[in-house]
């Protein structure tokens, strides 16, 4: 099953994130339609608030573990803030629209954002940018 997490703000006020990881198990590798498509929604974002928007986030990814990471920066002016939020809204209902045709494969829930000095030291090391393939 893919999992797929969204940060609430600190302020309870918009996303600051979002997470997806695990492999959906839908098909075989090529074949699976709802990894294809949780892939294509959440790459997507990552490239509108990173190409679009304009905003250096911070992605991490394994494709060995299926995991994609994607958090907005803390100071951010407040209209890339509205228009990140605009990705993110979209993003969720798309991911969620998923999740009502595939339950048994995908998996969406909103959680709080709980930032810690060693959580971030121990990510930092595998930030990179999002790269086009």
């Amino acid at each position: 099953m893919t999992r797929l997490e969204f940060y609430k703000a600190k302020d309870g006020h918009g996303w600051q994130g979002f997470r997806a990881f695990g492999h959906t198990g839908f098909a075989g590798h090529g074949e699976d339609i709802v990894c294809a498509a949780v892939s294509a929604l959440t790459q997507t974002a990552v490239l509108g608030l990173q190409e679009v928007v304009a905003i250096d986030c911070l992605v991490q990814v394994d494709e060995r573990k299926g995991s994609l990471l994607c958090l907005l920066p803390d100071s951010l002016p407040q209209e890339d803030w509205k228009q990140a939020q605009l990705v993110l809204d979209v993003l969720y209902v798309g991911l969620v629209a998923t999740e009502e045709e595939y339950g048994k494969h995908v998996s969406v829930k909103e959680v709080p954002y709980r930032e810690n000095e060693s959580a971030i030291i121990r990510l930092k090391k595998g930030w990179r940018k999002h790269e086009e393939r």
